[in-house]
């Protein structure tokens, strides 16, 4: 999800630089990890590779939705760190859960780097590695947070988002790992509650709910809003999904492999619904196989079928329930904060 902000790029990224560094410069010296030279070295580059890289839209979520949801364009100096502290937080769990599944996904690169385990002297090193960082996150918030009346509320809200995206992990692995490779199993319940767990719940709402938290907001009155943050990852889910394989390489950045990889994507589920019993039979004989022909046959299968246009018709559709949703919200900032949230992924190509 690509995230602009009204305080500058030049200036907010120089504050996220700052506030990153100083966070990690505090988990180094952190006395309850007791590194020695050598270990703080590791952590340092360990760090650097993993949590970096990415567009931080997570950290510019939680900003910019503060903003929206206080009124003002340029927050207080101490209100930017800790709203800047808090997307950090979110970026160091994505790291761990990325580092975690990329094991267990036996994946290669992330990034257009290596993925960390793959890189020489690291291997199963990583499993730790991720530990830490998810450590770290609980010593922010105690340190930080300790004394705000919200302390316990951000606390669960964490622990929360970790308890979704790892039942989301687990149905993703025994789905698409678990023995015998079996399209049987996948259909659009066991896909939504996939992507929601995984991707959804962490990307989309726990950026809005941290914002909403340090506004002194209860996140019980919003409920509602977290069922449309919720929908619309799933929508920016399905849409990662449609450019894995129709997308641009030259805008994406990447060459889309979830037929190579045996994803559950939204593609195959609705293939799977849409195919008559000779295109499922080509549908199980070439899926996940990294055999170009293979790629190529479901690819035109695709087709076949019209995905691309059945795609397009449930964006429209998925547009204008959202907006509808939104529009029924009774508090004007958070409207303008799911506003935000959609425009800038409707229509994506990257």
């Amino acid at each position: 999800m690509t995230v602009t902000n009204s305080s500058g790029s030049g200036n907010i990224r120089a504050t996220l630089k700052e506030i990153y560094n100083k966070l990690k410069e505090e988990m180094l010296n952190d006395p309850a990890f007791d590194f020695n030279e050598y270990s703080r070295q590791w952590i340092d580059r360990m760090v650097d590779y993993n949590v970096l890289g990415g567009k931080c839209n997570r950290v510019l979520s939680v900003i910019d939705s503060y903003n929206i949801i206080k009124g003002v364009d340029v927050p207080s100096k101490e209100d930017m760190y800790l709203a800047c502290t808090l997307g950090w937080c979110i970026e160091w769990i994505q790291a761990f859960y990325i580092m975690l599944d990329d094991i267990m996904d036996n994946s290669q690169t992330r990034r257009g780097q290596p993925c960390w385990f793959r890189v020489p002297q690291v291997g199963l090193i990583a499993i730790n590695d991720g530990i830490l960082l998810r450590s770290h996150v609980s010593r922010i918030l105690q340190r930080l947070f300790k004394g705000k009346p919200y302390c316990n509320y951000l606390t669960n809200l964490f622990t929360e988002s970790e308890c979704k995206a790892a039942s989301g992990q687990l149905l993703d692995l025994i789905i698409t790992h678990e023995g015998k490779k079996d399209l049987t199993k996948y259909d659009m319940t066991i896909y939504r509650r996939i992507v929601q767990h995984k991707t959804a719940y962490n990307s989309f709402y726990l950026p809005v709910a941290c914002a909403l938290l340090l506004a002194g907001e209860n996140l019980d009155n919003f409920c509602k809003a977290k069922n449309i943050l919720v929908e619309m990852g799933t929508y920016f889910q399905v849409q990662d999904d449609y450019l894995d394989c129709f997308g641009d390489p030259e805008l994406t950045g990447k060459v889309g492999t979830d037929i190579e990889e045996y994803k559950c994507s939204w593609l195959v589920v609705q293939a799977l619904e849409h195919a008559d019993e000779n295109q499922r039979s080509i549908l199980f004989e070439n899926y996940g196989k990294s055999n170009p022909a293979c790629v190529s046959k479901v690819k035109d299968l695709y087709k076949k079928l019209n995905l691309q246009n059945l795609f397009h018709e449930y964006e429209r559709e998925s547009y204008g329930k959202l907006i509808a949703d939104i529009e029924t919200q009774p508090n004007e900032a958070i409207r303008n904060v799911l506003m935000s949230f959609l425009h800038k992924i409707y229509k994506r190509n990257k």
